[in-house]
């Protein structure tokens, strides 16, 4: 099958794991993979936009540059059915982005069927950052591409429900949670005995967490965790960079703990493996609404006991006691608490650790799967009931605010 993959990535980030993930799942299962887009490369723009977007930004009023960001469809368009029209795709995969309008006009010219990934609700997300001045043209212009879609394929069922809002049918809406590559995490244990040896730390009970590094992650409560327990043998490893590293790593020298608290900056993804499988205990500290968290699959692939917020969206993976502990996102005192069990209690850190690689084997959460779901959506049919219930969680109970 031949599929064609659109997007408007500008940053190397999780963004750009989802894409190279699931094109490389697509490719092993034998389909033909065509990429229209912004050329990216791991590493060299990790969680930034790229110059010209970022200059942009700052030169331009707020309103001018969203009405530019729309006439940038213009321009997807022209390259996307340039694309189109040399490879004759099957289908299009397009990755949403606000005023992204060009895959539902070339897949309706071409008369192939439109899968719409959306990660967000850029209008929700934006405006609650105060980075959106055209909130209503920027709504308008999101119901027309979810509507514009043959399939859309929001991350989580919470996020599902803006979707549902815009006025997209429930039988064009499949819930698919990110995934993860199961060969980068076997189940042997000798991988987390390398890494733990290959990091010296074999004698401690090692907590932590991957990804870009922010404030809001939750990260500063953990830093003083471990700073006011001198006496237990505890690991914070902080996998990844981003703007707070520099503010984080000055708690971390102010608070004395520079030897069992460390960022390590950014590290290839092809290493990402080898320091997960060295956590006891991974930890999902914080969380968007709608967010389905790359990290978490990782984590519950290496068999790590999980920490992470009782939030809708968290629900829909994760069962607290069973595969996980949660905690309440709105007391911090309750996040340490978890982190105190689970030091004391080891039995229940392995308990946890392989309820979590059973989980996301079982269900399965694997980018594998993901594809094999898209690929199905080619001949614009739904797929066999017994396949969509395996992708599909409960409802939620949220709805967007």
């Amino acid at each position: 099958m031949k599929i064609l993959f659109h997007h408007r990535i500008a940053s190397a980030d999780g963004q750009f794991v989802h894409l190279t993930e699931l094109t490389r799942a697509l490719r092993a299962a034998g389909h033909e993979v065509l990429i229209a887009g912004p050329h990216l490369s791991e590493g060299s723009s990790l969680g930034q936009t790229s110059g010209l977007v970022n200059r942009l930004k700052k030169l331009l009023p707020g309103a001018l540059y969203e009405v530019l960001e729309f006439a940038y469809s213009a321009v997807a368009l022209w390259r996307l059915g340039r694309a189109a029209r040399s490879f004759r795709p099957d289908l299009i995969y397009e990755r949403y982005n606000l005023h992204l309008h060009a895959g539902r006009f070339v897949a309706r010219a071409l008369g192939v069927p439109l899968v719409l990934e959306v990660n967000a609700p850029l209008t929700e997300e934006r405006s609650a950052w105060g980075k959106l001045r055209l909130k209503r043209f920027a709504a308008w212009s999101d119901r027309r591409i979810w509507r514009g879609a043959d399939y859309v394929l929001p991350v989580t069922d919470a996020l599902a429900d803006y979707v549902r809002a815009a006025g997209v049918a429930e039988e064009r809406i499949i819930v698919v949670p990110n995934g993860v590559d199961l060969q980068m995490y076997p189940a042997d244990g000798a991988q987390r005995e390398r890494a733990r040896r290959r990091l010296g730390l074999q004698a401690r009970v090692v907590l932590g967490f991957t990804g870009f590094v922010r404030d809001w992650h939750g990260l500063p409560q953990i830093i003083d965790f471990v700073a006011e327990r001198p006496d237990l043998p505890i690991q914070l490893l902080i996998v990844g960079d981003g703007l707070d590293r520099a503010r984080l790593e000055a708690r971390i020298n102010e608070l004395g703990i520079s030897g069992r608290a460390r960022i390590t900056g950014f590290v290839p993804r092809e290493d990402i493996p080898d320091y997960i499988s060295a956590f006891d205990i991974a930890l999902q500290p914080a969380v968007t609404a709608w967010a389905s968290p790359l990290k978490l699959f990782e984590y519950l692939a290496a068999g790590c006991a999980v920490i992470a917020p009782d939030t809708p969206n968290i629900r829909e993976v994760l069962t607290h006691e069973k595969n996980a502990l949660l905690f309440d996102p709105d007391d911090a005192g309750q996040l340490i608490d978890r982190l105190r069990r689970l030091y004391e209690e080891p039995q229940l850190r392995r308990a946890l650790g392989q309820q979590a690689r059973r989980l996301v084997v079982e269900r399965p959460y694997t980018w594998e799967h993901n594809a094999h779901l898209v690929a199905g959506l080619a001949s614009g049919k739904r797929l066999p009931a017994a396949e969509r219930t395996q992708t599909t969680p409960p409802r939620s109970s949220g709805r967007p605010v």
